[in-house]
């Protein structure tokens, strides 16, 4: 009878040093809106150099080496649009390995939101954006210029401004986040006009109202809107209660 040879482990290979991986670049873009005159913005510069010298990029660049992303996020927004102290939030990482043509380049992107008044104090361009989609059906958008003429956008960055529209208009109904697109005091009027140019729809005005003043976010001032030539509204704050 043929007794077999006891099985052997098999050899474990050796272990590949830190050193012996690819490394890839990584960027973070930061996509900033407003909402102004019924219409959604976004921050966005012209590249000045290759590739795609002439389109439309959102602020952003490399993270550094002893940098953190969030970190990398306000530096850029502060370095491309001159602005600081911003409400961020990550959006979503980006990493196709044919994004960039110029390399493997991760993309992180954020998104920012902002009244309208210090969005207009931006040092980058203010854009108009259109959705063509409704509903949380996501896509790329389009931008166009002040003659109404498309612009192209950097890399997949349409895809980027998409992904936060639909993100926040996800979010619109079940988070407070639609107050950072607003002053410290407004009317119910300006919260509507919000919540119906992210949404791309007309809302009930009577059923909103109920609503917003039912959820607890809002806190009445005691103040009226002045310089206005109709019946002066009240003015509501929002109640910080919660992280967004």
């Amino acid at each position: 009878m043929k007794i077999s040879a006891k099985a052997q482990p098999p050899t474990s290979a050796k272990p590949r040093a830190f050193a012996d991986y690819p490394r890839p670049s990584v960027a973070v873009d930061v996509v900033c809106l407003t909402v102004a005159s019924g219409r959604m913005s976004v921050l966005l510069y012209e590249r000045t150099i290759a590739p795609s010298k002439g389109s439309l990029a959102l602020p952003g660049g490399f993270v550094g080496i002893d940098e953190g992303l969030e970190e990398a996020a306000a530096r850029l927004l502060r370095e491309k649009a001159g602005l600081s102290q911003v409400f961020l939030e990550q959006l979503y990482t980006f990493g196709h390995p044919k994004r960039d043509p110029r390399g493997r380049v991760i993309a992180v992107a954020y998104y920012a939101l902002l009244d309208a008044a210090r969005f207009g104090r931006a040092t980058a361009l203010q854009l108009p954006v259109e959705v063509p989609w409704s509903g949380e059906t996501g896509g790329p958008v389009e931008v166009r210029d002040a003659s109404l003429a498309p612009r192209k956008l950097f890399l997949d960055h349409a895809d980027v401004i998409g992904l936060a529209i639909k993100r926040l208009r996800g979010k619109l109904d079940y988070t407070p986040i639609g107050f950072q697109l607003l002053p410290q005091e407004f009317t119910l009027r300006a919260l509507q006009d919000i919540h119906e140019t992210v949404r791309g729809e007309e809302l009930n005005k009577d059923s909103f109202r109920r609503r917003m003043l039912a959820s607890g976010l809002l806190e009445a001032t005691g103040a009226r809107e002045s310089e206005v030539l109709h019946r002066p509204a009240e003015l509501y704050r929002f109640v910080k209660r919660s992280a967004l």
